[in-house]
């Protein structure tokens, strides 16, 4: 009676239409009247982290389940918006105005559980896996777009956290994320979704078709949804349109829009030339002065960039099933995409670049009317170019998913699955680009030879640089560069299971094992100018290669005890690539014990492991624009509290270019994973989780950080930091850091060298709990969902005898919460329903961890917590016709103020957006199927 007890509680669970995002199902009894009703033989459910199907949700290690009418009733309208509200996802992403990102992977998002990364969270669509985005996050490491998952054809969304490699192979270390996508079709549903911003920009439109047809051996759904989203411009926002909005009073002057400087870092006046450009930006360009001198500048070309993309989008999903006989039937899925997405970052700028000049990279030349070496810079201004959407970063994408095969029985109680998957991710890049030497030409005139000190001699005029460029002009010296990147996945793979293996005297022991082999592989395919120093700015390097790999895995699950299940699941994976064949054997342990019909006691000890990125190990020669401080030189020249103070120009600006390839000698991460709790649930309308999980990854893989290797360098060669603790020069840091700064003969910085490395340790725990209430009155139903996480550590340090880095402390270099929330109550009655949903995301620390003003007491170093609620209420009018207004951030709120945030948008974009209030109203038209 227990198992039909739980079996029946659970599947209520995941039918509810109580709204609920990122909350446990955790129903274990039913009333002790449901008790008594008479058993019905219940079908088994494959959950993801297990390939044995099983009755109950709830097992060893916690699973969130997230429904489509719990998605649409919390006012979620994305799936990135759905994952960033999830407890446990905990880490920074790169926001879709991130200036990084749409240099890098335009338009592309990303989900970070556990704060571990986003390349650590396996997103699977029907349990199986998808392509990589062919471009690299921060043009380094591959990682999965949720961007383009169509969120109309979801189902349901499963989560699990922690290390999951013995059933999935490599990726499974914080987490795994199953997109379950719909597989049946009650009749045709139509669905339109019209949205927009109250404070302007951002207007969207969604329209939705599903259906399907099936008869006693066949069954076919499919479904399409179009999408079409304006751009969100950060001139649209008051928070962000000026630099007026800088908390900070002294960093308030207006963008360098025209500027030029001498060696010694101060400005060189352009008097009244600032006339000749005053209709720039809106009519906004004047002449101003900050503390290296005079300059021509705009308050609001700042603005100039997108918060959210451009996004048109046409998403086809199809799900077909063939019974072949009582022991065979054929299946396949189908997903295409195709979508158009327009971002950006900032208008296109331009400095003097020479890649012949000895230093030419630094951007400096020898003036030879005035005899100084000098600086000069400019931005374009939308009445250059043509307007900004001539400006913007634009990616045609095309995916395409297709998983077919055969499933069935072999004997009389085996389950087979022969599965072929194959996954494709495609997409066209067209970045704006300045040409470097027709730039040179426009803004300097012809080259006069090189001095001396290896500088390019010029002898431009000024009157020529502080004009406006007509739109011919413009065109003549820019170009667009369009990358090609492609990445693809393919897996056979052949599973069997058995729920009935043998039996124990507590009931059957359950069996699964699978076998597969795959291949994977991306090529960046850039522009071949782009390789060279023909454009301005960075020289995106190339990336190319594959790997195949096979796995073989099997699983055990038995009731040791009427009230205790034992589980456990072990696999081989071994990989190819280059010159090197790793191999990693990872398990998996579970265990459930059940004292009370109402009570579970759980916990479960895994093993996981992730093969290298491709692009980590593959990567090309990449240079990079860079601007550093150059700590050393700065700290000879003005001591030890430089780094804090203010180094003069021409070291604050060194450096000129960085350099970045992959590794091929990269081993493989490691994971550890343990979970223990208890699901407690007196009856259908209580339960409540807690959990507790501990996740510790080795050798983990990271790019190094360029500022980070110039402040060690100046640690290792003076000999102490700059709080004056003693540094060993022969440390690991030390003799890794030291070489790697570029540095020419008189000791002047060009550059850094970094590569991807692996990392000694990274590790996470803390606790998850969720809890629920259902309640039926005469005024109707009223539901409560809740979740909590709290992350007790999160630590790191890069190299074994290295410090610990507390990710918590407020000077870490990290801005992640100790504490995410969520909470929704519900209420319907008759043709009625609301919702009202809130999200709490924890302090965080200030932008300025080194700011004197908090640390003599006059200021807190944390940015308190925040709260966000979305609101809802739908209107049934009959069987065919459904109506929904959804409203989020139902009180307007905007980012929390910091007033250390003085780096442009003045908030984490991490974390906070300026979107504001924004309303969705929603139109649901349902024919045939069984509401006629």
């Amino acid at each position: 009676m227990r198992k039909h007890v739980m079996a029946l509680s659970i599947q209520a669970a995941l039918i509810s239409a109580l709204p609920l995002v990122a909350v446990t199902s955790t129903a274990l009894a039913q009333s002790a009247t449901d008790t008594e009703a008479p058993v019905q033989q219940l079908e088994t459910v494959q959950v993801t982290g297990s390939r044995i199907a099983r009755s109950q949700v709830e097992g060893p290690a916690p699973i969130t389940v997230i429904t489509a009418e719990q998605i649409k009733q919390a006012g979620i309208v994305s799936v990135p918006d759905l994952l960033r509200s999830l407890n446990q996802n905990g880490g920074e992403t790169q926001s879709e105005q991130s200036f990084t990102g749409s240099q890098t992977t335009p338009g592309a998002q990303q989900v970070d559980l556990r704060g571990l990364g986003p390349n650590h969270t396996l997103v699977l669509i029907n349990g199986r896996r998808i392509a990589d985005f062919p471009l690299p996050l921060r043009g380094r490491s591959n990682f999965t777009d949720i961007g383009n998952i169509p969120l109309g054809m979801i189902e349901r969304v499963e989560v699990l956290t922690g290390s999951a490699s013995a059933v999935y192979g490599s990726d499974a270390m914080a987490g795994v994320i199953n997109f379950i996508l719909k597989k049946e079709a009650d009749g045709t549903t139509i669905d339109y979704r019209y949205g927009n911003y109250e404070r302007g920009g951002g207007e969207s439109h969604t329209l939705a078709l599903t259906s399907g047809f099936s008869n006693d051996k066949f069954n076919a759904i499919f479904g399409l949804e179009l999408k079409h989203k304006q751009p969100l411009w950060g001139y649209q926002r008051k928070i962000q349109d000026s630099r007026e909005d800088n908390p900070d009073a002294e960093e308030r002057e207006p963008r360098e829009t025209f500027l030029r400087y001498d060696d010694y870092g101060y400005n060189i006046d352009p008097g009244a030339l600032c006339d000749n450009v005053s209709q720039l930006n809106d009519g906004t360009t004047g002449r101003y002065e900050d503390e290296y001198g005079f300059y021509c500048g705009s308050q609001k070309w700042i603005g100039y960039g997108t918060i959210e993309s451009e996004r048109e989008s046409a998403n086809a999903y199809a799900s077909f099933n063939y019974t072949i006989n009582d022991k065979l039937s054929w299946f396949a899925d189908v997903q295409l995409g195709y979508g158009k997405v327009g971002v950006l970052g900032a208008p296109l700028d331009w400095r003097f670049q020479d890649p012949d000049a000895y230093r030419g990279d630094r951007g400096y030349f020898r003036n030879a009317d005035s005899g100084h070496v000098e600086y000069w810079t400019r931005r374009f201004a939308p009445e250059e170019s043509g307007g900004l959407d001539n400006a913007m970063t634009r990616t045609t994408q095309k995916t395409l998913g297709i998983a077919t095969g055969f499933k069935g029985t072999l004997g009389e109680d085996w389950d087979f699955e022969a599965l072929l998957n194959h996954s494709q991710y495609n997409a066209e890049v067209r970045f704006p680009r300045v040409i470097a030497a027709a730039a040179n030409q426009q803004f300097l005139g012809d080259a006069m030879g090189y001095d001396d000190y290896g500088y390019g001699i010029y002898e431009p005029d000024p009157n020529n640089f502080y004009r406006a460029l007509t739109r011919a002009e413009y065109d003549a010296i820019t170009a667009t560069s369009v990358f090609k990147p492609k990445a693809r996945s393919d897996t056979a793979s052949f599973t069997v299971s058995n729920t009935d293996l043998f039996s124990l005297p507590a009931g059957p022991v359950g069996f699964a094992g699978t076998v597969e082999y795959g291949t994977q592989s991306y090529h960046i395919n850039p522009d071949p100018l782009a390789l060279t120093p023909y454009y301005y700015g960075a020289r995106y390097g190339d990336g190319n290669g594959d790997r195949s790999h096979w796995g073989l895995g099997g699983e055990l699950r038995a009731p040791v005890l009427d009230s205790l299940t034992v589980s456990a699941a072990g696999r081989y994976d071994k990989y190819s690539y280059g010159d090197v064949d790793p191999g990693k054997f990872t398990y998996n342990l579970g265990l459930e014990w059940r004292p009370l019909d109402s009570l579970l006691v759980r916990g479960s000890y895994g093993t996981g492991f992730r093969a290298p990125d491709l692009h980590y190990l593959f990567a090309g020669r990449d240079f990079f624009r860079s601007t550093h401080r150059d700590y050393y030189n700065c700290r000879l020249e003005e001591g030890d509290a430089a780094p804090d103070g203010d180094c003069r120009r021409g070291l604050r600006q060194a450096g000129g270019r960085d350099e970045r390839e992959g590794n091929q000698n990269l081993d493989y991460e490691t994971s550890k994973s343990f979970s223990a709790g208890f699901v407690w649930s007196p009856s259908a309308n209580f339960d409540l989780s807690l959990d507790y999980f501990d996740i510790k990854i080795a050798n983990q893989i990271e790019d190094q950080s360029p500022d980070k290797i110039l402040q060690d360098e100046a640690n290792c060669l003076i000999g102490n930091d700059v709080q004056g603790n003693a540094i060993d020069p022969n440390s690991p840091t030390c003799l890794d850091a030291v070489p790697r700064a570029i540095r020419d003969e008189d000791g002047v910085l060009l550059g850094v060298f970094f590569q991807p490395v692996n990392i000694s340790q990274q590790s996470t725990s803390g606790y998850d709990f969720s809890a629920h209430y259902r309640l039926e009155t005469g005024l109707g139903i009223f539901g409560f969902r809740m979740g909590y996480t709290y992350f007790d550590t999160h630590d790191s340090k890069q190299f074994a005898g290295d410090g610990t880095i507390d990710h918590f402390a407020i000077n870490s270099g990290y801005d992640i919460p100790r504490t995410k929330a969520n909470a929704t109550i519900s209420w319907e009655k008759n043709n009625w329903g609301a919702s009202l949903h809130g999200q709490r995301l924890g302090r965080l620390p200030t932008s300025d961890s080194y700011d004197e003003v908090w640390q003599e007491g006059d200021a807190s170093p944390w940015v308190g917590a925040t709260y966000r609620y979305n609101g809802s209420v739908q209107y049934r009018f009959n069987d065919n016709l459904k109506f929904s207004l959804s409203v989020d951030n139902l009180f307007d709120k905007m980012p929390p103020k910091d007033n250390t945030y003085t780096s442009y948008p003045y908030y984490d974009i991490s974390w906070f957006d300026s979107v504001g209030r924004s309303y969705y109203f929603n139109i649901t038209y349902q024919f045939g199927g069984s509401a006629n």
